[in-house]
């Protein structure tokens, strides 16, 4: 069992999982072939020759959703027993990703409906206050409408980002505590109060390779020259990213179990739960 520090900070949290993956180099690797490269090579597939049909998109989207919680129960379990230095098989893992994969998908349907909810929301009011500002003939500008839209993007991809920050352990919550549905949240919530910038680096690292691939989407639609230089720098730029997103999506969750672990022990709850054992995670 790793010593928790006295002051939770991201390079804690790396060393950590650096240690764990080194100690069962086979069986994350294992799990990386398993549900993480399907979606990394998936995306670089789809940045070569990208689908614009409705029914291959939404299938395309569905499998690379579920390969992904499947990822998320998989290694979560595989890092929580790492980090106790307990054996786990594959075997173990892979019952895991499929065990938890309901309750992963129930609360990431109800994340769905509250930042949907708080979008329709703050729609609803930003379009009352440009119609407001129409009936009243305070502006006559046509880039207010454009300047209401970026305001609104603002400050809902703030609220998207806190959110993001304070359910950071919700999915280590689910997999490690069996909980579902607004339950792992509220835990989340009270677990990483006093260590939100921490989380916030963490999530930063995975948006970032996020914000890439929607910014690459959008400029699929767009019909550029098969051999201008436009379509050159998309996939210079978007090929590497999509060949670095099972590592990036590995050590995130890697990181959020060891995080919630280290948090748990700043807030006082058992960080070992006797069961641990001397034995590295046996690579499979």
């Amino acid at each position: 069992m790793a010593t928790p520090p006295s002051n939770i900070d991201i390079w804690a949290v790396r060393s950590e999982c650096i240690r764990i993956f080194r100690a069962g180099y086979c069986h994350f690797h294992a799990l990386l072939f398993l549900f993480l490269a399907p979606i990394s090579f998936s995306l670089i597939f789809y940045q070569v020759f990208p689908i614009k049909t409705l029914i291959p998109n939404l299938l395309y989207t569905i499998t690379i959703s579920i390969l992904s919680l499947f990822a998320a129960g998989s290694v979560t379990h595989s890092v929580f027993h790492g980090f106790h230095r307990r054996p786990v098989k594959l075997s173990s893992a892979t019952k895991a990703a499929f065990t938890s994969f309901f309750p992963l998908l129930s609360t990431w349907l109800v994340t769905q409906l509250i930042i949907s909810g708080i979008g329709l929301i703050l729609g609803l009011v930003f379009f009352s206050l440009f119609k407001a500002t129409q009936l009243l003939g305070f502006h006559n500008s046509s880039n207010f409408p454009i300047s209401l839209c970026l305001v609104y993007a603002t400050i809902l991809a703030s609220v998207v980002v806190y959110l993001q920050v304070i359910w950071i352990f919700a999915y280590v919550i689910i997999v490690v505590e069996s909980s579902w549905g607004l339950e792992p949240l509220k835990r989340s919530r009270n677990l990483v109060k006093e260590n939100k910038g921490v989380a916030f680096k963490i999530v930063l690292v995975l948006s970032i390779f996020c914000w890439i691939g929607t910014w690459s989407s959008m400029l699929r639609l767009v019909d550029f020259d098969s051999d201008g230089i436009w379509t050159s720098l998309i996939r210079i730029v978007t090929i590497p990213a999509s060949s670095y997103y099972m590592v990036c999506v590995f050590f995130n969750l890697s990181a959020n179990a060891v995080f919630y672990m280290y948090s748990k022990a700043l807030h006082g709850e058992t960080f070992d739960d006797g069961k641990a054992s001397d034995k590295a995670v046996s690579a499979v």
